[in-house]
C-alpha cells in the first residue's frame, strides 16, 4: 500500500512541478549512542509541544529538537534541553530543508519509550522513522519546496532468522526489561 501511495505521489510531484523534481539523499548526523525520530508536523508550537512531550516522559531523558517552517520566514527553529543535541537536531533539519519536517535526537531512552507520546502531539501529522540505526532521508525537491520522500533506515537484511536467532532475540530483549524473564 505504502508504495502505492509514494508511487503516485511522485507521479502527482512531477506533473504539479512540470516534470522537474530531484531527489537526494541527505545522511543524518548524529553520535553512535543516540537515537532519531523524524517526523512531519504542522504549526509553529510545534518545536515547543515536542519539548513538552520529551521532557515528561522520561526521568534523565536529553534531547534536541529542529523544526523547518513552511511558510512565513520559513526558519529551523530549535528546543531541547541539552544544547548540542539541540544544534545537531537543528542542523540536520536544516540539511533536509523540507517544510513541516520535524527531527528529535536523544539520549538515555529508546524510541520505544517516547514514540506514542511523539504521535500523540496534535500537530504531528506523521513518522518517518524512530531508530538508533544510521539513517537516509530521501528528499525531493520541487519548484514548491523540498518533501520527504521517505527514509533508509540502517542496512540491509542480510539472512531470514533461524530458531537460534529468535532465542537471542528473545533472550535480548529481556534483557533490556522489555519483557517478563
Amino acid at each position: 500500500m505504502y508504495n502505492k501511495f509514494l508511487n503516485v505521489y511522485m507521479i502527482i510531484c512531477y506533473i504539479l512541478t512540470d516534470g522537474i523534481m530531484e531527489t537526494n539523499l541527505v545522511e543524518i548526523e548524529k553520535e553512535e549512542d543516540c537515537q532519531v525520530i523524524i517526523g512531519q508536523a504542522q504549526f509553529i508550537k510545534t518545536a515547543e509541544d515536542l519539548y513538552e512531550a520529551m521532557v515528561g516522559v522520561v526521568p534523565g531523558i536529553k534531547f534536541g529538537i529542529g523544526f523547518n517552517e513552511a511558510s512565513g520566514p520559513c526558519l529551523t527553529r530549535g528546543e531541547g534541553n541539552d544544547e548540542a543535541l539541540e544544534e545537531a537536531a537543528k542542523m540536520n533539519a536544516f540539511r533536509i530543508g523540507a517544510g513541516h519536517s520535524f527531527i528529535i535526537l536523544f539520549k538515555n531512552a529508546f524510541p520505544i519509550n517516547v514514540l506514542n507520546t511523539i504521535k500523540n502531539v496534535n500537530e504531528v501529522a506523521r513518522i518517518f522513522c524512530a531508530t538508533g540505526n544510521n539513517v537516509q532521508v530521501i528528499v525531493a525537491t520541487t519548484n514548491l519546496g523540498k518533501a520527504i520522500l521517505g527514509v533508509v533506515d540502517g542496512i540491509n537484511v542480510k539472512a531470514i532468522e533461524s530458531h537460534e536467532h529468535k532465542q537471542e532475540r528473545r533472550k535480548y530483549v529481556r534483557s533490556l526489561g522489555y519483557k517478563l524473564q
